[in-house]
């Protein structure tokens, strides 16, 4: 409910579940509101150390070139009305929805998972390494 400008989210005596749910219902409230004041911005880092991976934005898909060599692209969803652009070796993702935004990140890092191999010495891939409030140009 509304009280004094500020949204308040409550239950009548709730059992542990209904109190973890008002928790996240809050949680959902709070990103939402956030979302359309600041808006959110994920900026993935492409690594490779051997084959030069290109990346390119098709409609809603990235495609990821030349991964380890491979011929085939690999091809990562982009999730709602999520923003993408490639500024040199950097993957911007910016939106007003978090889960939209943090899903669409998932994926590009997950389409490029090295499978059957060493993860200790296969570093290549695209990687998340900062999130933040706002959407900066």
């Amino acid at each position: 409910k509304l009280e004094d400008g500020k949204v308040k989210v409550e239950a009548l005596w709730p059992r542990k579940k209904e109190a973890a749910l008002v928790g996240t219902i809050a949680s959902h409230i709070k990103n939402m509101i956030i979302g359309v004041t600041e808006g959110f911005t994920y900026k993935l880092k492409i690594v490779y150390s051997h084959f030069p991976i290109s990346v390119k934005v098709s409609g809603d898909k990235v495609l990821i070139e030349n991964f380890i060599g491979e011929k085939n692209p690999r091809v990562a969803k982009i999730v709602g009305d999520v923003k993408v652009r490639i500024e040199g070796e950097d993957i911007i993702i910016q939106g007003i929805n978090v889960e939209d935004v943090g899903q669409t990140a998932a994926n590009i890092e997950l389409a490029t998972k090295v499978k059957k191999k060493d993860p200790r010495v296969f570093l290549d891939g695209i990687y998340v390494y900062e999130k933040k409030r706002g959407m900066y140009d």
